[in-house]
């Protein structure tokens, strides 16, 4: 009853004008720039983070909450109309949407991942509101050690799930580590990897690291790569649904949440794995199996519902915990740490109305997000004329003003480059960008709640495994790094036992 009179309230602070315009620019822009190839929402929030300093923290974070879950659906339209996927949570819509595009059906799969979004957001942010609150009063009597286990458990479950491979996972966290121990030691005053420079005291700037590895570091390998023709739009009409369509959609539509939700809510990389599973899991409940592959629109419907669900699961870790489970969480945190506002499980008693006033506007932005994207697709589809050299020009300049409004030092742009040069370098080894950031900005954390561990318990290292949190989530981990080994000799003994079984079904029948 708590959480729904709170809820209340937030709503009467989503819904003055100011922050309804905030949430209204925010799901513009996020579906605009979700649209563009490449730019997905981590990048269009990093890229905004400067710009905002001039607002409060509520019509920021509103706008950032538009923000995301637009160019959410906005990557889906472009992997629906040009088989291009805005950002790595769309591809799933590219494989069932562009055949249904194809087809002259383009209106309907753009109405159905509209739809899904919508049911997504609602039913994830409902679960936000009915979880949040509970989680962070079962958080507040959380320790140094059960912290630090936490920390251990989103590097381990990020590096492992991302990526091409667990090793590119660690070294693109080692660079986040690194950059994130420049500046003064917090507890004795020591310079480290400053070279001297009183200008790296401070560290390096989150916002500048983000901004570097996402904005810079696309460009100058969108630059590397570029091609100067761009695919020509599909012709999509009005979006509308039959009844057929809605008969074969709306289990998609409930089932999608239940599993994006919780993949959002706890360290698994975003909503990468649950789109593929909601795609597995309605190709395997759907009556029209065969024509999965062709254009299906349950393969749409269920992933696009699951990846809004778990927009919605990201947040529930972030503000209770300060734990970022994506790109894009990692981002926000940084934007609150630059208002100054630590999220955790205090957050809701400290800082109420934004916190409510956050959520509450989700509810709004999903709403905003339907009554606007549904007539605006054939709009978005011509966004994707811009001719990239341009495109990405503008990203570059953005960029650079941006972080040099972080601190006004010339020296913020050098590291910038330096930034973007390493996130060129992890896109062309196939390094992950994600660990990298969680790393800077969880690694100070990390070194903190270590040693706070370590003083408590006289520097045993029997102190980080002194509770049952701690010990639970360390064989979490523990599960998670023994799993492909353990997967690899159950699949190994079943072939065994199946070649086994043929030579004897040969001997017998001979």
């Amino acid at each position: 009853m708590d959480s729904l009179n709170s809820l209340l309230d937030g709503f009467g602070t989503a819904l003055t004008p100011m922050n309804l315009l905030w949430a209204a620019i925010g799901v513009l822009l996020g579906t605009a720039i979700g649209v563009l190839p490449g730019i997905g929402p981590a990048m269009a929030v990093a890229l905004l983070l400067p710009v905002t300093y001039g607002l409060d923290p509520t019509g920021a974070f509103i706008m950032f909450a538009g923000i995301y879950y637009g160019a959410m659906f906005g990557g889906s339209t472009t992997s629906i109309l040009l088989n291009t996927p805005g950002e790595s949570a769309a591809v799933v819509a590219a494989i069932e949407g562009n055949p249904m595009a194809k087809a002259g059906r383009g209106a309907q799969a753009l109405a159905a991942a509209a739809i899904g979004h919508f049911a997504g957001g609602m039913i994830g942010t409902i679960l936000l509101v009915a979880l949040a609150p509970t989680v962070a009063s079962l958080a507040i009597g959380i320790g140094a050690p059960d912290y630090f286990a936490i920390m251990v458990l989103a590097f381990i479950a990020v590096t492992s799930v991302l990526g091409a491979s667990r090793i590119r996972g660690l070294a693109s966290l080692l660079i986040g580590l690194t950059i994130g121990l420049v500046g003064l030691d917090q507890m004795t005053g020591q310079q480290r990897l400053t070279f001297g420079s009183l200008q790296l005291a401070d560290g390096v700037d989150v916002v500048i690291v983000a901004v570097g590895l996402f904005a810079i570091g696309e460009a100058l390998w969108v630059a590397a790569h570029l091609r100067r023709t761009t695919g020509e739009p599909i012709p999509v009409g009005r979006p509308w649904l039959g009844r057929g369509d809605l008969r074969r959609t709306w289990k998609p539509w409930l089932r999608g949440p239940l599993i994006g939700f919780p993949f959002g809510a706890i360290p698994a990389g975003g909503a990468e794995i649950p789109t593929f599973l909601s795609y597995v899991t309605e190709k395997r409940l759907s009556k029209h199996r065969g024509q999965f592959g062709k254009g299906a629109i349950e393969g749409v419907a269920g992933p696009e519902s699951a990846a809004s669900a778990s927009a919605a699961g990201t947040l529930v870790s972030m503000l209770t915990l300060g734990l970022p489970t994506t790109a894009v969480a990692a981002v926000m945190l940084a934007a609150f740490q630059q208002y100054g506002i630590q999220p955790g499980p205090l957050l809701f008693e400290r800082e109420p109305e934004l916190v409510w006033g956050l959520i509450a506007s989700l509810f709004v932005g999903m709403v905003l997000l339907l009554a606007l994207n549904l007539p605006l697709a054939p709009v978005w589809a011509k966004l994707l004329r811009i001719p990239r050299p341009y495109l990405y020009a503008g990203i570059l300049f953005f960029a650079a003003v941006g972080a040099y409004a972080v601190g006004g030092e010339s020296l913020d742009l050098v590291i910038l480059l330096i930034i973007g040069l390493i996130g060129f370098g992890m896109r062309r080894y196939g390094l992950p960008v994600l660990p990298a950031v969680i790393g800077v900005i969880l690694g100070p954390a990390a070194e903190q709640q270590l040693r706070r561990a370590l003083q408590i318990s006289d520097g045993s290292v029997t102190g980080l495994v002194n509770t049952p949190f701690s010990v639970t989530v360390y064989a979490i981990v523990a599960l998670i790094l023994a799993w492909p080994l353990v997967y690899r000799v159950v699949v190994v003994r079943r072939r065994n036992g199946r070649k086994e079984g043929g030579k004897t079904g040969v001997v017998s029948g001979g």
